[in-house]
């Protein structure tokens, strides 16, 4: 983060494959670097990872939603700490964005592709939400991302 504070995620390629593959390849490329949590809602999730900074916006490729609904097998549950992708109503139009969950979310399972989790400083993700939001969920002191990269 560009505050100085970091967290780690760990990515599961076993439970969503695809998604894990785009997720790495992107923070390979340095996609994520400078980008924005442009939306937080408090008991539910931080997202992140449009490059307008709007919610809108994503990479150039979509991929295959991993979920129950779309007619794969997900075990991952949305708790405290998952990372999934987010998307339009289309369950194939997942690019870039991605959340985290602040608490049980499990009502989203199977209808979205949850991949990974924060293993170490979720506090960090939890005060994004310590300068309050807009009535866009839009936090109101920027939450940037200064670099993401890969540990193995």
């Amino acid at each position: 983060m560009t505050d100085g504070q970091s967290f780690t995620m760990e990515v599961y390629p076993d439970i969503a494959p695809r998604t894990a593959e785009n997720f790495i390849a992107l923070v390979k490329e340095g996609f994520y670097d400078g980008l924005t949590f442009h939306r937080v809602i408090e008991g539910f999730m931080a997202q992140g990872g449009d490059p307008e900074g709007t919610g809108f916006g994503g990479s150039e490729k979509t991929i295959v939603g991993e979920f129950e609904s779309n007619g794969y097998e997900n075990s991952l549950s949305h708790q405290r700490g998952v990372v999934s992708m987010a998307r339009s109503n289309d369950p194939n139009s997942a690019s870039s964005q991605f959340f985290i969950c602040y608490d049980d979310a499990s009502f989203l399972d199977g209808d979205y592709a949850a991949f990974g989790r924060v293993i170490e400083g979720m506090e960090v993700v939890d005060t994004f939400l310590s300068d309050g939001t807009d009535e866009n969920d839009r936090p109101l002191k920027d939450v940037r991302i200064k670099e993401m990269k890969i540990v193995e």
